[in-house]
């Protein structure tokens, strides 16, 4: 067995902070709008909405496109003694990527929603939308390092 090369672990790094990034925006995003729901005046609209769009588009958008970029390295050159494709772990991976990813759009969907009226919708819908980064987080790390086989 051949050790992984150090583009390859030096890529699976990078990886990982992409990844970490891309998470605390996940989750610091909505927990915002439970506060900009949460607000009377005009000056704290205006914070939040500042904060959001800061967030959104410096954090969020290039650690995702991170996170994406170095998977694709990371799965093209693969780890040698993993079989990705041959393994159902993998393919619920990918599809709770995927569903990340469309929550990631929903978040800039709502953002711009929260623009026009910040109570849109109430802190208790946003503190229950914050919840689906930890879910798929939770399942994505037991199927990467457990690697169950169904």
């Amino acid at each position: 067995m051949d050790a992984p090369s150090d583009a390859f672990l030096w890529v699976k790094a990078l990886h990982i902070i992409a990844v970490i990034c891309w998470f605390a925006a996940l989750f610091y995003l909505p927990r915002l709008y439970v506060y900009h729901a949460m607000s009377d005046d005009n000056i704290s609209h205006q914070r939040f909405q500042i904060m959001e769009r800061k967030l959104y588009r410096g954090i969020m958008w290039p650690s995702m496109i991170a996170t994406l970029i170095t998977a694709h390295f990371l799965v093209a050159w693969g780890d040698p003694i993993y079989h990705y494709h041959e393994a159902i772990w993998f393919y619920l991976k990918v599809a709770l990527v995927a569903i990340l990813i469309i929550y990631h759009l929903v978040c800039g969907y709502y953002r711009k929603k929260l623009i026009e009226n910040a109570h849109y919708k109430s802190h208790k819908f946003w503190r229950m939308f914050n919840e689906l980064p930890t879910l798929i987080l939770v399942a994505v790390i037991i199927l990467v390092v457990v690697k169950p086989q169904f």
